[in-house]
């Protein structure tokens, strides 16, 4: 397709297609529709198969052509005789080349300079269905799918309050893909939604094809292993944190949205936590808290162990330890990196894998190559079970992009630990902590609310109080409306 240059429409409808020809040169699944609304030439255009042409039969066409005695002049036609729900007028040929190409049609009439837009978008689409990976004890079932109304709508449910504001605009210089941006007037934090309109002004690239273009290019540090921006496939979550004051992003074409700003306990956090009482949420959140550590540490503190603070173990444990590594060739290092890296190399086959293929591979691999690798010495059984045992810690949290930085920190760790022993593990984590406090996600510390404690952010921390006691808003988030509950003392 040729740039754009005129961006005038004629009054001619025959000029006007006879341009748009040009412009799609070479494009077979664009229509082209003549006809006469009784004195009057007029045409549509319009995208096979992205329009819903029954529409455009019972509604535009026959109405124009079976009843031309009604017609007197152009104006007459869009107020009495189009009956199609939503009809947008515009005088710029390139907003009318942009909702062609969304799968609305353009209707051009003699006489008038300016093109009517017929709302008839009808995509392939695949429904609203159950999430993939943010699986729910409790709950609502249904996820975001790639279209983006569809998603809205999935949100409106939920807020069904007149101050909820879904602001469009278009990303992608050539794909114009159509995002929304979230929030709720009287609640979100007017920073954090400058900021982030500012953010997206700046971006200037020539497609958006997913969600993660614009996770990409809106976060705060490039650098870091750490996300800055929460994603999620689920409808309640995104109602939830709006209900926070925090903004959510949809973007066209992807099913996840992008939740900002995003602090480091959001991704321990699962919808369960709010929906099941407070004394299960609490000890699971423990849970992940505990298995996190676990699986950031076992490998580097077995590598440490044994290579430099033998003498920290019990005397029976060290035998124990000393007889399962007797004829492995590798020292304790390279053992945990081989077996690190075959657990990542599974791990990423199985996710790229069909679901069926996957399952199998998963569990027959594990078991095959675990059992060969102890039977060929080279590695063993303990190291095994150290990184089962890791891998199984890792998976307890529910977002994966976090779980991909924390496999990264691990092999630095255990490269530390095989350096200068527990005096790398406990570098390590200085430095982690030190980045974790520097970092930011849209103004926001990333280890809020831990870093600036206040009493009532605790209360949906590392536990979750019983939900009468959430009276306010997170402190942290500096929204316009506090109050989150009427308090019943």
């Amino acid at each position: 397709m040729k740039e754009i240059i005129e961006d005038t429409i004629y009054d001619s409808t025959e000029e006007n297609i006879s341009y748009i020809k040009e412009l799609f040169k070479d494009n077979s699944d664009v229509i082209y529709r003549d006809f006469y609304a009784g004195d009057i030439k007029a045409g549509i255009i319009y995208i096979d198969n992205m329009t819903n042409k029954e529409l455009l039969n019972d509604y535009v066409l026959e109405s124009l052509m079976l009843n031309e005695h009604k017609i007197r002049d152009v104006k007459n036609i869009k107020d009495h005789l189009l009956t199609v729900s939503d009809v947008l007028e515009v005088s710029s040929m390139e907003k009318a080349v942009l909702f062609i190409l969304s799968g609305d049609t353009a209707f051009f009439l003699d006489g008038l300079d300016k093109c009517y837009i017929l709302s008839t978008r009808l995509w392939a689409t695949r429904g609203v269905g159950e999430v993939a990976n943010e699986t729910s004890v409790r709950g609502a079932r249904e996820g975001f799918s790639e279209v983006i109304r569809f998603n809205t709508v999935l949100v409106r449910r939920r807020v069904r309050d007149s101050r909820l504001k879904i602001v469009a605009k278009s990303l992608g210089t050539r794909s114009k893909t159509d995002t929304a941006m979230l929030y709720i007037e009287d609640i979100v934090n007017n920073d954090v939604l400058e900021k982030l309109k500012s953010r997206l002004n700046d971006i200037n690239i020539d497609a958006i094809l997913d969600s993660g273009y614009v996770e990409q290019l809106i976060e705060d540090d490039k650098w870091s292993l750490f996300p800055q921006v929460q994603v999620t496939e689920r409808p309640d979550v995104v109602a939830a944190a709006l209900y926070e004051g925090r903004i959510a992003l949809i973007v066209d074409n992807s099913p996840q949205a992008l939740i900002v700003p995003a602090t480091l306990p959001n991704f321990f956090q699962s919808p369960d936590d709010y929906y099941q009482r407070w004394v299960y949420s609490s000890a699971v959140r423990i849970l992940r808290l505990i298995s996190i550590i676990i699986s950031l540490i076992m490998p580097a503190l077995y590598v440490a162990v044994t290579s430099f603070h033998t003498s920290i173990m019990p005397t029976k444990l060290a035998y124990s330890i000393a007889a399962s590594r007797e004829g492995v060739p590798f020292p304790a290092f390279i053992e945990a990196i081989i077996m690190e890296l075959s657990l990542a190399l599974l791990m990423e086959s199985v996710t790229r894998l069909p679901r069926p293929i996957g399952a199998t591979i998963g569990i027959v691999g594990g078991l095959v190559i675990g059992q060969a690798a102890v039977s060929a010495g080279i590695v063993s059984p303990i190291m095994i079970i150290i990184v089962s045992i890791t891998a199984i810690s890792s998976f307890i949290t529910t977002n994966y992009e976090i779980t991909f930085a924390f496999r990264i920190m691990r092999f630095i760790l255990i490269i530390l630990s095989a350096i200068i022993g527990l005096y790398g593990i406990a570098l390590g984590f200085i430095i982690m902590t030190i980045h974790l406090i520097k970092l930011k996600s849209f103004g926001m510390p990333y280890l809020s609310p831990v870093v600036n404690i206040d009493r009532g952010d605790m209360k949906d921390n590392f536990i979750k109080y019983p939900i009468e006691y959430f009276i306010k808003r997170p402190q942290y988030m500096n929204t316009n409306d506090r109050i989150r509950q009427k308090s019943k003392k």
